[in-house]
Parts: structure tokens; sequence; C-alpha cells
């Protein structure tokens, strides 16, 4: 039986993703199509990360370091959390419409389409104003990564660990969007305040913050995974064994992700019910 059901669920596993790129496609060629509204969108994106290098740059020159933590540290913390959140703003920015959906009846079709449900929205925008943040959050990387004492030997590491951000800052917010199933809204609440969450307490350390503020930010939702952990692991804060906390993190994120948008359609009854 597992011999029969593997190439089905190969072919199932290429169609997804097929659908998924033919959507992304669609949407980066119509965005493309003015480019000055593209270069508008990204030069304006790159404002808050701007905004957070300089913030960082007059921090350190008042002090050495916060709670061990120095400039070029703070530096590779600060872009993995700009490159993984802009990442996922470029590949699942349509999850964000889950509520709009919900409200005005717009899946019902999409159940209809023989591709899951939760790849049609996620794949149904691009948060085109994000490329400047990514680039900027990438060249934050460049600087700490050389400036903390990491080297070319680290880089597989470092992507790995990258990826499964991605997948981490995906899921939570595929878990706050779907939650609107049952809040029959259009805004995302719990999705913005995971953002602001996000945005507020993991650009530093976390071990400044309280024992009950850092469990639950590493096992009730597991932002510590998506950023603090993978620098504590590159930068040798933390033994090798932790490597495997991150991908199991972004296993278990996605999982609970995929369940609770599947029973969100379950009780999802289209619109005007």
């Amino acid at each position: 039986m597992a011999a029969d059901t593997a190439p089905a669920r190969t072919a199932s596993a290429r169609h997804t993703f097929g659908v998924y790129r033919r959507s992304i496609g669609a949407y980066v060629r119509s965005i493309t199509e003015y480019p000055a509204d593209f270069w508008v969108m990204a030069v304006s994106g790159t404002l808050w990360q701007v905004q957070l290098f300089a913030f960082l740059g007059i921090l350190f020159a008042n002090v050495t370091s916060i709670d061990g933590w120095g400039y070029h540290e703070m530096l590779v913390l600060a872009g993995f959390l700009a490159t993984g959140w802009s990442s996922t703003a470029l590949f699942w920015d349509g999850i964000w419409e889950v509520g709009k959906m919900v409200v005005q009846g717009d899946l019902d079709y999409r159940l209809t389409r023989p591709a899951p449900v939760i790849v049609q929205v996620g794949a149904n925008h691009v948060g085109m104003q994000v490329f400047g943040e990514a680039a900027l959050g990438i060249a934050m990387i460049a600087i700490g990564w050389s400036g903390a004492g990491l080297g070319l030997a680290e880089i597989p590491v470092g992507v790995f660990l990258l990826a499964c951000a991605i997948v981490i800052q995906a899921a939570l917010l595929t878990v706050g969007n779907a939650v609107n199933f049952w809040m029959q809204g259009r805004t995302p609440i719990i999705a913005f305040m995971i953002t602001e969450l996000q945005n507020e307490s993991m650009r530093f350390p976390l071990t400044i913050f309280p024992a009950v503020v850092r469990l639950a930010l590493t096992f009730a939702l597991p932002l510590a995974f998506a950023s603090f952990v993978p620098v504590q692991i590159l930068t040798g804060r933390l033994d090798p064994w932790w490597l495997v906390a991150p991908p199991v993190a972004a296993a278990a994120s996605a999982a609970f992700a995929v369940w609770l948008f599947r029973m969100g359609l379950r009780a999802y009854d289209s619109a005007g019910h």
C-alpha cells in the first residue's frame, strides 16, 4: 500500500507546488507592469529597517553590549528577524486575506478548485513592499556576520536556520489569520498581535525578559526559534544539539497551522449565514 501511495503523494505535492508557483508568478507579473508603483513600495518598505539599523548604531554608541550581546551579534539578530519576516510577506502574504474572504464568501470557488485552499489563499498576494526590507535584512546579516567572527563554514547552517525561521513565521501568521474563521471579522486581530509582539520583543535578546516571557515566546508561541535561538546557535551560545530544535519547531508549527486551517474550512459556511 505504501508503495502505491508514494507516487500519488509525489504527484500531489508537485501539483500543489505548481499551483503555488503559477499563482505567485501571475501576481508578480501584474505588479511589475507598473514599475513606478513597484519601486515606491520597495523603497517605502525599507523605512522600518533603516530606523532599526540607526537605532542599533545610536544604542551601541552609548553601551558596549546588551546582556552580553555585542553590536554585530545584534545586527545578525535584527537581520534574521527582518529577512525571515519579509520573506514570509513575499511568499505567503495572501494569508492576510482570510478574514475578508470568510466575510465575503470568497472561499466558495476556491473550495471547488483542484488545489489545497490554503495554498490558493497564501499565494493570492505578494508583499512587494518588502523587497527593500529583505535586502536591508540580508545586509545587516552580512555586516554582523563578519563582525561577529562567523565564517564561510557557517553559511549553510545559517541558510538552513533562516529557512526554518520563514516556515515558523508563515505558520504563526496562518494560525493568527485562521482564527477569523470563527471570529467572523475582516480584521486579523490575532495576526496583528503576533506581528506586533515579534517586532517589539524579538529585536532584543530574549534573556532580558522575565522567565515567564521567555517560556511563552519559546514554547507557547515559538517566535524564539525564528531569530533568537538560531543566532545563539550560530554564535556558539548554545550547544550544537540545539540545531535540531528549529526544524522541529518549524514542522510542529506548520502541522498545527495546516490542521487549524482545515478545521476553519469545516466551520466555514459561506457569506450571509
